[in-house]
């Protein structure tokens, strides 16, 4: 009996070695892909690994494993991993090998986007810049310099991938793998060149040998192999352009980004909820969350341009890594539903029948299991539907998932999950008295030279469009002009005043007359474009006008988008104000100079001897560089730092940029609501917060890039700002909620149970402290009845038990969870004939 237990031992060890070194067959048919033969429903979710950092990776991760994902998907980021031609980097958050090795780790799978166009709000949509410099390229079109450089940057990531043993034909997790991205939204603009283009990436991606099947984003003609797949808010319509493909989501936005100068948007979770699983309902198989984990947009990384520094996304996971709830429970909850029907959306394809106007049901059924979904697409009212001899409401934009074909486990429109107030605590820094004294003092400054100041300083005739010029190495380059005024000029008004008008392809102009700041302006996310006219007092004799132009992040989208330019190009006027008399120096000589001072002098890392230590800290001044020392704040809790008081401009801590920041630009007063009615279709425009206040004040720090004591911070300020007023926030949890009605399906995970013990459990609340070492401490609210209201802002309704207080007491504090039943056989009946729901707020601590 040894022998045989050793050799059944020896059979497996040998068994997992041939696996790791022989790998898994990945494929697909016309409903799903293939693992090994065996067909699946996988739900995927984004985590793009530069907008985070290695030491956040894991968790991330597993808290993607337990929200019910199977794969993790990402882009390709050619620009940053090749910032100059032939000289790579996939150091630190570039290490791409190192978060795809993390995501195996964990036990799931990639989803490996290479492109090399991502688009993804990055800058320049993720080519790099020295790409646009090659003579006769044309990029995303039928042009051979184009294609032999994203062929070469493929086959790079490629043979990377498998010199590590990353590919699933390898035993490693990555499954899938897409080339080019969305181009189906505007390839009619490149002509016929397109279908040509298409079908060499086609054959190009698939002549790689990758072992795993390729797909192709928003492509309707993505040729044989290449998988074409959807994306946006819904994808229940979507059909592949094969019968023998599966339907597959590739971007199922979790809400929209963020840009500089916009209200903050976010997607309700009960939309998000619904609009997935009517993909499952209608044959999906695969499914994806751009973002599950949006993050922070570090350094010069934005797109646009004006994407602003945080990339949350609304995600379920929130930027500083977070679980956003209830997003992450209810969807984490939809997983399981979805997983308890697997065994039957893999084996045959749904049947519809209609139950009513805007009610339908599908179900997947064979000899040995049966799933179905019953939807109530309407937007205004609940409809009670009779489906397989049983009765069923089901809440408008609402699907019930129904594993059995009998009971309901999941409806899109009640949430079981709790919810979790998440705020930003201003925090002390180490060894200081508050927040607001954690940069009083120990400033120091460099003062940028207005105009030029750098030896390769250069003239040219005209004015130069900005991205040609400075190939993106900085966001700035600085126009400069000298100009005679002799006093009798007809453009100059009640002695040397006139006005100056500037025009600019965007993305901001500051003006300085003779040294002094005279005015800015900028353009916005939907039109970049500047027009900038200002009063200004000249001098007689010379006069030096000085125009710094930057840029807040390339274009990343549309067609040609390499092409659209940005920078002064003109005209640049003196007008008079009274008789219209204009000078146009559009057409001088112009001085010109690349990037700052600053920069050529490396302040960001703060190692300069220029700084300057005195007393007077110079505020509120455009153009300054600043420099303290800080300690850490208190805790662990993900940081913050509070930019109030600032203008716009640049920050580094221990000399890794955090991003820009633009807390004076100040969101619309309109377009925001009190709450969102998730019935309808969702749009990027529909639901949004934060109207009339900075889009931006608070901007990610990683734990990782401090210190306990001795950190370095450096700003640019371009505008004006009072550095004193920063402060340091870190990200916390608050309170936890629930809110369940009688009407609610039992929590998922008591299906299980539920089936084998043939009892039908009802609706619980359940409330968990999301920390280890956390208990509940007190019960801030709790009715059961017709209460009103959401997490933070409970109230009692018209009618409330008097127990429901004591109750939950008794079973939650001191606790770190529990579980109560909703019903009135625990707490009375209130008020009989209407129906009921518990409302509780905790603490934890």
């Amino acid at each position: 009996m040894r022998w045989l237990a050793f050799l059944v031992f020896l059979f497996t060890v040998l068994a997992g070695l041939s696996a790791l070194v022989l790998g898994y067959d990945v494929s697909y048919d016309h409903r799903t892909l293939l693992i090994d033969g065996k067909r699946r429903v996988l739900i995927s979710g984004s985590i793009h690994y530069p907008r985070s950092t290695p030491e956040m990776w894991p968790d991330l991760i597993q808290k993607s494993k337990e929200g019910g994902l199977d794969v993790i998907e990402t882009y390709v980021f050619w620009n940053l991993h090749e910032p100059v031609r032939n000289q790579y980097d996939f150091e630190g958050r570039k290490d791409l090998v190192k978060f795809v090795k993390t995501v195996a780790e964990a036990g799931l799978y990639v989803h490996l986007r290479i492109g090399p166009y991502v688009c993804a709000e990055w800058n320049y949509g993720g080519f790099p810049l020295w790409l646009h410099f090659i003579p006769g390229i044309e990029f995303r079109t039928d042009n051979e310099p184009f294609k032999m450089e994203m062929q070469r940057f493929t086959t790079k990531i490629v043979d990377m991938m498998k010199q590590e043993q990353l590919y699933a034909s390898q035993g490693g997790p990555i499954i899938l793998s897409q080339i080019e991205n969305e181009y189906g939204n505007i390839d009619s603009a490149y002509g016929s060149a397109a279908k040509s283009y298409i079908n060499w990436a086609a054959g190009m991606a698939t002549s790689l040998d990758t072992g795993v099947p390729w797909v192709m984003c928003q492509q309707a003609d993505a040729p044989d192999p290449i998988i074409n797949t959807c994306n946006g808010f819904y994808c229940d319509q979507f059909t592949p352009n094969s019968a023998k493909k599966p339907k597959m989501w590739t971007e199922n936005w979790s809400g929209w980004f963020l840009s500089f100068g916009g209200s903050v948007p976010y997607r309700p979770v009960e939309d998000l909820a619904f609009a997935v699983a009517r993909f499952f309902q209608r044959g999906g198989t695969f499914q994806n969350y751009y973002m599950y984990h949006g993050g922070t947009n570090f350094g010069r990384t934005t797109g646009g341009p004006f994407i602003a520094t945080s990339y949350d996304y609304d995600a379920p996971i929130d930027e500083y890594g977070l679980v956003r709830q209830p997003k992450w429970g209810h969807l984490k909850d939809l997983h399981k539903a979805i997983k308890l029907c697997e065994e039957a959306l893999i084996a045959t394809d749904p049947t519809f029948t209609s139950l009513g106007p805007n009610l339908e049901a599908h179900v997947y059924k064979t000899s040995g299991v049966c799933a179905a979904f019953l939807a109530n697409v309407g937007t205004q009212s609940a409809a009670t539907v009779n489906f397989n001899g049983n009765s069923y409401t089901l809440p408008a934009w609402s699907v019930s998932i129904l594993p059995d074909c009998k009971n309901v486990v999941f409806n899109t429109a009640k949430i079981n999950s709790q919810a979790m107030n998440l705020r930003f605590e201003p925090q002390t820094s180490k060894d200081t008295v508050d927040s607001s004294e954690a940069f009083q003092s120990g400033w120091s400054w460099f003062n940028e030279p207005v105009g030029i100041s750098r030896s390769n300083a250069f003239m040219k005739l005209g004015l130069l469009e900005q991205i040609n010029t400075t190939a993106d190495v900085s966001d700035y380059l600085w126009y400069s002009l000298s100009t005679e005024i002799q006093g009798d000029e007809p453009f100059l008004q009640d002695g040397y005043q006139s006005r100056i008008h500037v025009e600019s392809l965007g993305h901001a102009v500051h003006v300085f007359i003779n040294g002094k700041f005279a005015g800015s302006g900028s353009g916005n996310s939907g039109n970049a474009k500047v027009t900038l006219e200002r009063p200004i007092t000249l001098i007689p004799g010379k006069n030096t006008i000085d125009l710094l132009s930057l840029t807040v992040g390339l274009q990343n989208y549309g067609a040609f988008f390499d092409k659209w330019g940005a920078g002064i190009t003109g005209p640049v006027k003196l007008k008079g104000s009274k008789n219209g008399t204009t000078v146009d120096l559009s057409s001088s000589q112009w001085t010109y100079q690349i990037g700052l001072k600053g920069e050529e002098l490396g302040l960001s890392t703060a190692s300069s001897s220029q700084w300057v230590s005195l007393s007077d800290l110079p505020k509120n001044q455009p153009l300054i560089w600043y420099k303290t020392s800080f300690d850490a704040p208190s805790g662990n809790d993900p940081t913050a730092l509070d930019f109030t008081g600032m203008g716009k401009g640049e920050a580094w801590v221990n000399g890794q940029s955090i991003g820009r920041y633009w807390p004076t630009y100040i969101s619309p007063q309109s377009g925001c609501t009190d709450s969102c009615d998730y019935r309808g279709p969702y749009n990027s425009n529909k639901c949004h917060k934060n109207c009339g206040k900075a889009s931006q004040n608070l901007y990610h720090v990683p734990r990782s890039w401090i210190q306990p004591s001795g950190n370095t911070l450096v700003l640019f300020e371009e505008v004006g700002g009072d550095p004193t007023q920063i402060s340091f926030a870190t990200r916390q949890t608050g309170s936890l909620c629930s809110h369940v009605s009688e009407s609610h399906p039992p929590p998922v995970d008591t299906w299980d149970s539920d089936t084998k013990t043939g009892k039908k459990s009802g609706p619980v609340l359940q409330l968990e402290c999301p920390f280890p070492n956390q208990v509940i401490s007190s019960i801030n609210f709790a009715s059961f009845g017709t209460p009103r209201g959401a997490c933070g802002s409970f109230k009692q309704g018209k009618c409330s038990s008097t127990s429901a207080l004591a109750i939950v007491q008794q079973a939650c504090v001191g606790s770190k969870s529990c579980s109560i039943a909703v019903s009135i056989d625990s707490f009375g009946d209130p008020c009989v004939g209407v129906t009921k729901s518990l409302a509780v707020e905790a603490t934890c601590a």
